[in-house]
C-alpha cells in the first residue's frame, strides 16, 4: 500500500488580516498525482509556496519523507526531495533545451571552486548528467529539440523543458502549477500523459493547480477542493467536482 510521503497539519498563512491558508490539512500517497482546485482566491497557490518554503507558515506543520520540514527554506525543500515548476516557465532563453537542463542538475563538481580547475574531477560525472538529461528529454518527446534555443520553443514546450529541469534533481514530489495552462487542448492532453509517464518510470508524486478541469481530472488520483484558505472537500475526483459546496464555490458561494 504506497505510503504517504508529503503531509501538511493545519497549515495557516496569513498576510495582515487576510488569513489566505486555514489549518489546510492534505495528504499525497508516494507515486499519485493529486490535483488541488478551486476559485480563484482560494487560497492554492499559497498553500504551494507554503509547502515549498518560498513562505514561511503562520502555524501547522510540513511533512516530507517522514520529516518535518516546517519553515524550512526552499533550497532545503529541494536539497529533500521537493521542487517546483511555476505557472509561467522561468528558463535561460538564449540557451539551448540540453543546456536548461544540465544547469539544473545537482552538486556538479565543474561549478565547484576547488574542482573546477581540475577538468579530470568533473568530466566523468558531465558525461552522466548529458545522459540523464537525455533520458528525461526522451521521456518528455523532446530530443529532437535538444540542440533548440529556449527562446524558440512553443508555450507547452517551455512549461515541458521546465518539468526536465526539475526533474535533473531527483525530486521525489513535484508541485507543478497549471501545467495546461495557456495551452491547446490537444497539447494539455499530452502534457498529463508525460506526467503519467514521469509517475510510472521515476515513481514521482505530483500536487497539481490546475483550472481546466475538463483535461486534468481524467489523469488524477485523487483530488482536493479548496474555497476561502480552508480544505472543503476531499477524495476521488469525480467525487469533489460533483459536491454541492464545491459547485457552490465556484459561483461564488
Amino acid at each position: 500500500m504506497p505510503q504517504e510521503i508529503l503531509v501538511t497539519r493545519n497549515l495557516t498563512k496569513a498576510f495582515g488580516n487576510l488569513i489566505a491558508v486555514n489549518e489546510v490539512s492534505i495528504a499525497l500517497k508516494e507515486k499519485t498525482l493529486t490535483i488541488l482546485i478551486g476559485p480563484n482566491g482560494s487560497g492554492k497557490t499559497t498553500l504551494m509556496n507554503v509547502i515549498s518554503g518560498l513562505y514561511k507558515p503562520d502555524s501547522g506543520q510540513v511533512i516530507l519523507n517522514g520529516n518535518d520540514m516546517t519553515g524550512r527554506a526552499a533550497h532545503e525543500m529541494y536539497q529533500e526531495g521537493l521542487v517546483r515548476t511555476f505557472q509561467i516557465p522561468s528558463l535561460f532563453r538564449s540557451l539551448t533545451v540540453l543546456e536548461n537542463l544540465l544547469a539544473a542538475a545537482r552538486n556538479q563538481k565543474g561549478e565547484h571552486i576547488f574542482t573546477a580547475p581540475f577538468r579530470s574531477r568533473w568530466r566523468k560525472q558531465e558525461e552522466e548528467f548529458v545522459e540523464k538529461a537525455f533520458k528525461i528529454l526522451e521521456l518528455l518527446d523532446m530530443i529532437p529539440l535538444w540542440n533548440q534555443p529556449a527562446e524558440k520553443l512553443s508555450g507547452g514546450q517551455l512549461k515541458l523543458v521546465e518539468m526536465g529541469r526539475a526533474l535533473m534533481s531527483d525530486p521525489r514530489v513535484v508541485l507543478t502549477d497549471e501545467p495546461a495552462g495557456s495551452v491547446s487542448p490537444k497539447v494539455a492532453h499530452e502534457i498529463f500523459e508525460y506526467l503519467l509517464s514521469v509517475r510510472r518510470e521515476l515513481g514521482i508524486t505530483f500536487l497539481i493547480v490546475e483550472h481546466r478541469l475538463d483535461i486534468a481530472l481524467g489523469y488524477v488520483d485523487h483530488a482536493y477542493a479548496m474555497h476561502l484558505g480552508r480544505i472543503i472537500e476531499d477524495g476521488p475526483p469525480s467525487q469533489v467536482v460533483a459536491s454541492p459546496r464545491v459547485i457552490e464555490s465556484y459561483l461564488g458561494g
